[in-house]
């Protein structure tokens, strides 16, 4: 009896532990390369589109300053970096990010850049629902040593069909979504949506978006009582 519950007790302290080592290493990350090379500068390049939507890039792309910015980083304006790749023949996403980060850093002059891959974009027509979703990941690289220093990503996914009316309500509420969405880009609210939920400082997680910025009131308070 006595083995038995010495057993048990070893079983559940190794457990625990277990436990405790997979919370820390799956919820927290390494943020020392991003406070040693920590930007005041910002050059967010077209994103790469891997969705089935042609106009994703240029849909999705402006939506990423606002929270770059808001975070405390000057952020090149998207018809200034548009203008300057277009000149240069570089006219998407991919040739972009193709581009050394030290010829990126000669031309622009930014201490790091925001590469961002959009998995999905758009919409989905089912029977009797609509399904938008929107979906990326991003790295931000310094442009001196070319190091990346954070990774995110995020996910939004937005559906039609609320349960109400029966069936006959939900063909007739897909078909009206399907119409409406031809005249709408239903992707674009939930693109600000997945950049807010990727790149927004998150000071209780510091590494899970973006670090606060130079520009912040918040700079360095991440992860301090408040």
């Amino acid at each position: 009896m006595i083995k038995k519950v010495l057993v048990s007790s070893l079983l559940v302290s190794s457990l625990i532990f277990t436990g405790c080592a997979t919370t820390v290493s799956k919820n927290h990350k390494d943020i020392t390369a991003y406070k040693s090379h920590m930007p005041k500068s910002i050059l967010v390049l077209p994103p790469v589109n891997d969705s089935p939507d042609v106009k994703a890039t240029y849909s999705y792309w402006p939506t990423v300053m606002m929270p770059v910015a808001e975070a405390g980083y000057y952020v090149f304006p998207v018809s200034v970096v548009d203008n300057m790749f277009k000149e240069n023949g570089v006219t998407n996403g991919s040739d972009a990010q193709s581009i050394a980060p030290q010829k990126l850093q000669e031309i622009f002059g930014a201490d790091a850049a925001l590469y961002i891959r959009i998995k999905e974009y758009g919409s989905k027509y089912q029977v009797i629902q609509s399904v938008a979703s929107v979906s990326a990941e991003a790295k931000l690289v310094d442009l001196k040593t070319g190091e990346v220093i954070w990774t995110g990503e995020g996910k939004q996914v937005q559906s039609s069909n609320n349960g109400n009316g029966g069936l006959i309500g939900a063909v007739v509420g897909a078909l009206v979504e399907q119409i409406a969405g031809s005249l709408n880009d239903r992707a674009y609210p939930l693109a600000s949506a997945v950049n807010i939920q990727m790149l927004s400082p998150t000071p209780s997680n510091p590494g899970e978006g973006l670090l606060y910025g130079h520009r912040s009131p918040n700079y360095q308070q991440e992860g301090l009582a408040r």
